[in-house]
């Protein structure tokens, strides 16, 4: 991906480096000018321009952050395979000689959760023909202060049954036609026209929405994405694939006490888990992870959750000195 080669290719000359352009006169005309020395990242590539002197480094994703990417990024992994914050403070504290606080892992959360995901929700995909929709409810505390009242959320979600990758997916106050909509309208957007199919339950709202993103032709009084209905409760079946992410997403969520807050850290946790869900965990049944099958992104370091980083952040620099 071009991402990669912004901090790894070199031009045939061996001088210049690809994909890296001046932040200051846009030349690529671009050479390594020494390391930068940083107190918790080590040594960081410096580079300069030879148009106009500039002097910058490529922008990681971890400026001014006082804890190192490997830490970081192992607190995340942690977090989304089911421990808590405050069990991953313990175990820092047992292995790394400056601990951090649950409250700063819970900001590494919620901050590279949105990073990461303002990339990955621009990949295009190569699914099957079918998308499964559906939602979860959920009853969230207004407050972490149990006293303050529950409040009904839903986390509306697709996924592709043959690859398992989640397509789209948002955490809602309300589940209402206006929502439902928008993830309608993420995954026509990922996956352009090769949708011939879209399977959800008996909820009504889904008609109307397929309906008015997907089109409907008139004169064969048809939709133009074929709209499957699977009501459980009519014994008609259940659709498994979305039902099992499901029940792996109760897994999980059940112990989540940063949902019990603000609506836009639970919504930031959630893309979080899309994440885990889509690029970092193996799933089961198809003995890889989802995007290894639905995207043509290579993700090369053991390290996944760094990598995604870095590729979230491959486009911006940090001036140093002229």
């Amino acid at each position: 991906m071009h991402g990669q080669a912004q901090f790894n290719s070199k031009s045939k000359n061996n001088s210049n480096y690809k994909n890296i352009s001046c932040p200051k006169c846009s030349s690529e005309k671009i050479i390594k000018r020494g390391l930068r020395k940083t107190l918790t990242r080590g040594l960081i590539q410096r580079y300069s321009c030879k148009n106009c002197g500039k002097r910058f480094v490529l922008y990681d994703g971890f400026f001014r952050m006082r804890n190192s990417p490997q830490k970081i990024t192992l607190c995340l992994d942690l977090f989304y395979k089911g421990i808590s914050t405050r069990k991953i403070q313990e175990h820092l504290q047992a292995f790394y000689p400056h601990n951090s606080s649950n409250v700063s892992i819970y900001y590494w959360v919620v901050k590279y959760a949105r990073v990461i995901s303002d990339f990955t929700s621009k990949l295009k995909l190569g699914i099957s023909s079918e998308i499964q929709l559906d939602e979860i409810e959920f009853h969230r505390r207004k407050s972490h202060k149990a006293k303050k009242g529950i409040e009904q959320n839903w986390f509306i979600d697709s996924i592709c049954p043959r690859t398992k990758f989640m397509v789209a997916s948002d955490y809602f106050k309300v589940r209402g036609q206006n929502e439902i909509k928008q993830i309608a309208k993420a995954i026509k957007n990922k996956v352009e026209n090769n949708i011939f199919m879209i399977t959800t339950d008996g909820l009504q709202a889904y008609p109307k929405v397929i309906k008015s993103v997907f089109g409907y032709n008139k004169s064969e009084k048809k939709f133009n994405t074929f709209h499957k209905i699977v009501n459980a409760s009519k014994g008609e079946g259940f659709n498994h694939p979305i039902e099992r992410l499901h029940n792996t997403i109760r897994q999980r969520t059940k112990i989540f006490r940063g949902f019990h807050g603000k609506l836009e850290s639970a919504n930031a946790i959630m893309k979080g888990f899309e994440i885990y869900y889509n690029f970092i965990n193996k799933h089961q049944a198809i003995n890889r992870s989802p995007y290894e099958l639905a995207t043509y992104l290579e993700l090369n370091s053991n390290n996944k959750w760094l990598e995604l980083i870095k590729l979230s952040n491959s486009n911006h620099y940090l001036n140093t000195t002229k």
